[in-house]
């Protein structure tokens, strides 16, 4: 069996929405069509020679890389050039190529969340906002007997979520009137006849990135052949969403006992310290890729030590001075993103009663040996 390869992405995209990504960057589908069928998807943080090859030996239509294969804009395409030649075998074996960068480090259950999983950190909080999701609110009216079906097909679509409640919602009751006209099938009442009704009017919230689920939620259990409805912008706003996470050990370290613990989980053979050894950590900030920029949130985030790819030399002389331990595992742990992604297609195949196979590459892109 095999899935429409744009049903593949809009599983994906439920779980990792394009709009998250930060303005700079490149995400989405780089290379090939979408419109095909699929039966294997190649999972890779880097699309290097060698991927390539390992997806067209495994039979992979699609591959999903977390960085960019095509970042800069291109001048030109020469097949004579070692990038081009990733082009010209990607298109020639007609393998489809989607990017997701930024928006994989943002969402809720991603990257920043899967490192923060693998560093077994507790009561973790973003490290910096880069994103609220806006609300909307819907004002349905429905018959009075039929209010508990709508409110429960609204909770279900994720209406009304508040924090840690669900199913928020207003009602109150009035009478309804229409006038069935010619051609109608109206659900009480017939042509002709004014029909006055008890109606609840039913009020709640979504994620403006709901709409489309919840409006159908409520079309699918709404009575009428003719819904009233409304929708407002609001001035609240949903999740706060973002880059990095804060967390808490489950025990105090060493930052020599932290950073062989860092070794060991993200299974890498060295990484860069920076602050006195001795220093006792037990509250963690850590980011995926290169976090330079970010050191400063990891101050006002109260860390005792911050985990980052690509740390500079002028950075580490700043958090040493301001007494902010630094670990440097290189920016290749992002590799947890392969797991992380295979899990989430086979479950939405799983649940969609599809059968797709999602590999995670084999291939070890980490540029850097470590002598």
């Amino acid at each position: 069996m095999s899935v429409q390869g744009q049903t593949i992405i809009q599983w994906f995209e439920q779980f990792s929405p394009k709009h998250l990504a930060e303005d700079w960057d490149k995400v989405g589908l780089q290379i090939g069509t979408l419109q095909k069928e699929i039966s294997r998807v190649l999972v890779t943080l880097d699309i290097t020679p060698e991927v390539v090859d390992e997806a067209i030996a495994k039979k992979a239509e699609l591959i999903i890389a977390h960085h960019p294969v095509i970042f800069q804009s291109l001048k030109h395409l020469r097949t004579d050039l070692p990038q081009g030649k990733i082009y010209e075998k990607l298109i020639k074996q007609d393998i489809a190529v989607y990017t997701a960068h930024t928006n994989l480090d943002i969402t809720e259950g991603g990257v920043n969340d899967w490192l923060a999983e693998a560093l077994q950190l507790k009561d973790i909080t973003l490290l910096t906002t880069t994103y609220q999701e806006p609300l909307k609110k819907l004002v349905v009216f429905v018959p009075l007997y039929h209010e508990g079906q709508l409110r429960d097909a609204l909770g279900k679509s994720g209406a009304g979520h508040i924090g840690q409640y669900s199913h928020c919602m207003f009602a109150t009751q009035g009478v309804g009137s229409f006038l069935p006209g010619e051609g109608t099938e109206p659900f009480i009442g017939k042509q002709g006849t004014i029909e006055k009704v008890d109606e609840v009017r039913l009020e709640t919230i979504y994620p403006a990135s709901l709409e489309k689920k919840v409006l159908q939620a409520m079309f699918n259990a709404h009575p009428y052949e003719e819904v009233a409805y409304d929708i407002y912008p609001v001035q609240q706003v949903g999740k706060n969403l973002g880059l990095g996470r804060v967390g808490k050990l489950s025990q105090e370290y060493t930052l020599r006992e932290f950073a062989e613990h860092v070794k060991e989980n993200f299974q890498i053979q060295t990484c860069r310290v920076v602050g006195d050894l001795d220093k006792t950590v037990k509250k963690v900030a850590v980011l995926g890729g290169s976090g330079s920029k970010y050191l400063y949130a990891a101050l006002h985030s109260g860390a005792d030590v911050y985990v980052t790819g690509d740390l500079d030399f002028h950075t580490a002389h700043d958090a040493l001075l301001k007494g902010l331990a630094l670990v440097d595992p290189g920016h290749h742990v992002e590799k947890v993103m392969i797991t992380g992604v295979q899990r989430v297609l086979e479950q939405f195949a799983n649940k969609a009663g599809q059968k797709l196979e999602v590999l995670a590459s084999e291939v070890d892109t980490e540029p850097f040996t470590f002598l």
